[in-house]
C-alpha cells in the first residue's frame, strides 16, 4: 500500500515521520530518505519493523491553507502517477483546533485528544447573503463534503483510540466564542478544524483516490489564546497516531486485497 500523508509545516511533517519510522527513527542509518518534486520535497521514513508497516509512506509539508494543500498533494499524486506507482490513500495530517462540548459525545474534543475524519467539510466556501451564509453547492456548483471508506475510519479509530466526527477545514481560524457556536450549529457532528483538509481531499477525489483526515487536538475552537496552546503535547499525540495507525492501515489494504477491492 502506498500512502501520502500531507501537512502543513514542517512540524506536523516531522511529527508524522517520527511515527512512522518507529524505533528507527533517529538512528542514522535509518534517516528518511527526501525525494524532490516541483516546489516541494516528500520524505519517506524508514520503519523499524517494515512487515508491519505500510510498504511505502511518504510525507509532504504543504505549506498552510487549503489551496497549498491542494497543490502539493496534487504534485505529488501527479508525480507518483508518472512514475508507475500511484497512491492507494491520501491522509490530511496534523494539528488542529478541537470543538468542546460540541459534536459527537459530551465531551466532543478536548485538548490532547485525536480526531480521525467520517467526513472532510469545507466550512466557508460559498456566499454570504442577506439570509445567511449559502454554501457552494447551494450555487450550483462543486462539492463541500468528502467522505472517507467507513472501513477505514474504523480501522484508523480502533488503532488510535481518536474520535470519529467531521473534521472542518477553514480558511480563517475561529477566533471567537461566537463564530465557534456558529460552526457547531451548522455542523452538530464537528469535532475539529484546521486548514488544510477540503484541500487534500478535493486533490486525491480528482485522482479517485480516497481521503483521510487525522487531527491531534492542541487548542479549543475559539477564542484564541496562544498561551493555553498545547502545540508540543498535539505534536506528540500525532506522533503516536503514526506509530499506532501504520499496521491498521496495512490490515487494510490486506483485506481489500482479499476482497479483490
Amino acid at each position: 500500500m502506498r500512502v501520502l500523508v500531507v501537512t502543513a509545516v514542517a512540524a506536523e511533517r516531522d511529527a508524522v515521520v517520527r511515527g512512522a519510522a518507529g524505533d528507527a527513527y533517529g538512528d542514522s542509518a535509518a534517516e528518511p530518505l527526501e525525494i524532490p518534486l516541483p516546489g516541494f520535497a516528500l520524505l519517506r521514513p524508514v520503519p523499524a519493523a517494515p512487515e508491519a508497516f505500510p510498504p511505502v509512506v511518504d510525507v509532504l509539508a504543504a505549506g498552510v491553507g487549503p489551496a497549498a494543500a491542494a497543490a502539493g498533494a496534487a504534485t505529488a499524486l501527479v508525480a507518483a502517477e508518472l512514475a508507475g506507482s500511484p497512491y492507494d490513500l491520501v491522509v490530511s495530517a496534523g494539528i488542529g483546533g478541537g470543538f468542546v462540548g460540541a459534536g459527537r459525545g459530551v465531551e466532543g474534543a478536548p485538548v490532547g485528544s485525536l480526531v480521525v475524519s467520517d467526513a472532510i467539510v469545507v466550512a466557508d466556501l460559498g456566499a454570504e447573503t442577506p439570509e445567511g451564509f449559502v454554501p457552494v453547492t447551494g450555487l450550483g456548483f462543486g462539492t463541500v463534503a468528502h467522505r472517507p471508506p467507513e472501513p477505514l475510519v474504523r480501522a484508523v479509530a480502533e488503532a488510535t483510540g481518536a474520535r470519529r466526527g467531521t473534521v472542518l477545514t477553514v480558511s480563517t481560524v475561529t477566533g471567537s466564542a461566537a463564530r465557534a457556536a456558529e460552526l457547531a450549529a451548522a455542523h452538530p457532528d464537528a469535532l475539529a478544524e484546521a486548514m488544510e483538509g477540503f484541500g487534500v481531499a478535493e486533490a486525491a477525489a480528482a485522482h479517485g483516490v480516497p481521503a483521510l483526515e487525522l487531527r491531534a487536538v492542541s487548542n479549543p475552537v475559539g477564542p484564541r489564546d496562544r498561551a493555553a496552546w498545547r502545540i508540543g503535547d498535539a505534536l506528540t499525540a500525532l506522533t503516536g497516531a503514526f506509530r499506532a495507525v501504520s499496521p491498521a492501515l496495512a490490515a487494510y489494504a490486506a483485506e481489500k486485497a482479499e476482497a479483490g477491492t
